[in-house]
């Protein structure tokens, strides 16, 4: 099962993308992009904003991997080789939120939540592209100017929230959990 893991199902992808995401973050992740906005007209992002969308993109590419005859025929089911090695990247993705900040683990786990979810109704490819749609409605929607022209963000743009945030830490672990009980669960749907 080992060998599947690594052969088939590709899961060394996600801590290279987790390595990506530090580069990227070091790098150019204070680099501000344009982005429209309902309230101002247009504002702007940090580049590291947008960078958890690699880990859902690198852990949906591995869910997608699938031999279903060896799956099917396999001793040990390997949805517990998956649902551990997703773990693991939310894990890893906190240790390097030590280097890059503290909200990028925490959207990284929101947006995995997200992509599981998405990814029970539809595919993988959808569900990397609803985590991109989240932040993307979460920038363009989420944001509210106060009278004194600092930028704050609305109740419900969990991701724009500070990364000492307990309200979006709380929210983030519970639709993570949530996720990983129905992504994982023996009615889930099979492809």
């Amino acid at each position: 099962m080992n060998r599947y893991a690594i052969t088939v199902r590709h899961w060394w992808a996600a801590p290279a993308a987790l390595a990506l995401l530090v580069v990227v973050c070091w790098t150019v992740g204070a680099s501000e992009v344009p982005v429209p906005s309902l309230a101002s007209g247009m504002g702007s992002a940090q580049l590291a904003y947008f960078t958890p969308v690699l880990i859902v993109i690198a852990v949906m590419y591995c869910l997608e991997r699938q031999l279903h005859e060896a799956e099917t025929t396999a001793v040990l089911a390997v949805r517990r080789f998956d649902q551990g090695a997703i773990i693991l990247t939310a894990t890893l993705a906190h240790a390097a939120g030590l280097v890059v900040g503290m909200d990028i683990p925490r959207n990284v786990t929101l947006l995995l939540a997200l992509a599981l979810l998405t990814r029970r109704l539809a595919n993988e490819a959808t569900a990397a592209g609803a985590g991109l749609m989240f932040l993307i409605i979460n920038i363009i929607l989420g944001r509210a100017y106060n009278p004194d022209g600092y930028t704050t963000h609305t109740w419900w743009a969990v991701a724009l929230y500070p990364s000492g945030s307990v309200t979006a830490w709380l929210v983030a672990v519970a639709l993570f959990a949530l996720a990983l009980l129905l992504a994982f669960s023996r009615t889930s749907v099979s492809r």
